[in-house]
């Protein structure tokens, strides 16, 4: 699939956001996770493709200090919660009021917030999600807080070097990033019991499926799938893109 153009919309603060979306039908607005990028996460892997033969729009912004959205500096871009606050600001911005909301990792934990500050969808999915990392969602990212601390001096083969050279390939400004990784929030058990949307949880078989099977059973409506993978490799197996679209369909 060719990558559609990108379309800007303005998050709360005015900042000028990068979206592009693909296909008619039912909007499904797909989140994705840390260090990539809409496209590549969502247009590139199939997943956007799989959901528009079955006549979905499919809209994938970039978030904020990701791919072509601003990346600024300052720290004071990147106040608590501003991914969701950007989320919601993109459903406004598009009179989106029948829709569907996906997410993967970071991603995922957006949709989260989005659904628990009141985002209203026919449904939703969270791949990659954990428990865990909702609850205790301040301060986290230790993983990717290493990898930018040490660029360039990562061992060759590594899972850092790997990490690396990916965030090198989707341009991924270090700065930027780390200020994203400030912004997360906790989500309380009790807040996720609320949540009556029904939703997917898909999970990697070596990424912890039992914290997606504990989500799965707080959520008031909630079916648990797991696919092939780790938390990386599971985002971009076609078997979560089917689960996807198997939901949303």
């Amino acid at each position: 699939m060719t990558d559609p153009p990108v379309e800007h919309y303005a998050g709360r603060d005015g900042l000028q956001l990068a979206y592009r979306q693909v296909g008619d039908g039912r909007p499904v607005l797909l989140l994705h996770g840390f260090f990539t990028t809409g496209a590549v996460a969502w247009l590139r892997s199939g997943h956007a493709a799989r959901l528009v033969a079955r006549g979905h729009r499919v809209i994938v912004p970039d978030m904020r200090g990701h791919g072509d959205s601003p990346k600024p500096h300052d720290r004071a871009a990147y106040p608590p919660d501003v991914l969701t606050d950007d989320a919601l600001a993109l459903v406004e911005h598009l009179g989106l009021t029948d829709y569907d909301l996906g997410g993967y990792s970071l991603g995922a934990h957006t949709i989260v917030r989005m659904l628990v500050r009141g985002a209203v969808p026919r449904r939703a999915a969270v791949g990659g999600a954990g428990f865990d990392q909702l609850l205790h969602a301040s301060g986290r990212g230790t993983t990717f807080r290493h990898v930018l601390d040490h660029l360039g001096r990562h061992e060759w083969g590594s899972r850092d070097w790997l990490m690396e050279g990916f965030l090198r390939k989707t341009r991924g400004d270090p700065t930027a990033l780390r200020h994203v990784l400030d912004t997360p929030v906790d989500t309380t058990r009790e807040q996720l019991a609320a949540i009556g949307v029904p939703t997917l949880v898909v999970t990697g078989t070596d990424d912890e499926p039992d914290a997606g099977r504990e989500l799965a059973a707080t959520l008031q409506h909630a079916t648990f799938v797991e696919v092939p993978g780790d938390h990386v490799g599971a985002s971009g197996t076609p078997e979560l893109g089917e689960a996807f679209t198997e939901w949303f369909a």
